[in-house]
């Protein structure tokens, strides 16, 4: 991996434990937001350690539109304020998926959504089966929710472990897959007048698979089990 500057590793997370790491690790269980169909769980059908890997299935259920998955954050446990986050993962395919790799502000719970702040790593949906975004989303002073993203096409996603990466400053936010870096945010664009900026403070990490909802679209009821896997995640500063 070529880094754009010096980085010294000073957290990883190998999944090499028989379990899920708890004082890393909070496991979220309920049903997922933005209109998706997924219920989470911390059930070792769709959440579990094997081959040194975390592996996240999504599964179908008996009834009709019944669908489980799992979602994992580390908030109070691992934050991170600039630096270089990588991820190495192969995600799932099939429409319907929406596999997510990203952040939101460590003061999430005392100040809501969208004032935290948050940093998408990567998002894949299933029924563009090549396509890789990554995005910013802030508010500014109307309190209206802003948006900066691009996105890279790369023909073997569901194949193949990728390493989906950002390297963080004051000043931007860069992102990569691989060696190839595709989008660059300027952080002076979430400037407010009545508080600090957004992406100059600590932000916790979220790993999840969702189904459907208002971006993933219908469900492919043929793809199950779907699952993401995650060989290990990389932090250096």
């Amino acid at each position: 991996m070529a880094f754009s500057q010096d980085y010294e590793l000073i957290w990883s997370e190998e999944f090499d434990a028989p379990t899920l790491n708890a004082a890393i690790w909070n496991i979220e269980t309920g049903f997922g937001k933005n209109y998706e169909e997924q219920l989470y769980t911390s059930n070792p059908e769709n959440i579990r350690l094997e081959d040194d890997k975390l592996i996240i299935t999504a599964l179908k259920g008996n009834e009709k539109n019944s669908y489980t998955s799992a979602r994992i954050n580390t908030l109070n446990k691992q934050h991170f304020k600039y630096g270089r986050i990588e991820v190495r993962a192969k995600l799932p395919n099939g429409s319907g998926t929406w596999p997510a790799i990203w952040m939101l502000g460590a003061n999430h719970l005392s100040k809501g959504y969208p004032y935290c702040g948050e940093i998408d790593i990567m998002e894949h949906v299933g029924k563009s089966p090549n396509e890789i975004h990554g995005a910013v989303h802030f508010p500014l002073e109307s309190e209206k929710l802003i948006s900066s993203s691009d996105v890279l096409l790369v023909e073997d996603i569901k194949d193949t472990f990728h390493v989906y990466a950002i390297e963080w400053d004051r000043k931007e936010i860069t992102y990569y897959i691989d060696e190839t870096e595709y989008f660059r945010f300027d952080i002076s664009q979430a400037n407010q007048t009545f508080k600090k900026n957004v992406f100059r403070k600590p932000f916790y990490l979220i790993i999840n698979l969702a189904l459907g909802g208002n971006w993933a679209g219908e469900i492919d009821d043929s793809i199950f089990p779907a699952q993401l896997y995650i060989d290990y995640i990389k932090y250096y500063k």
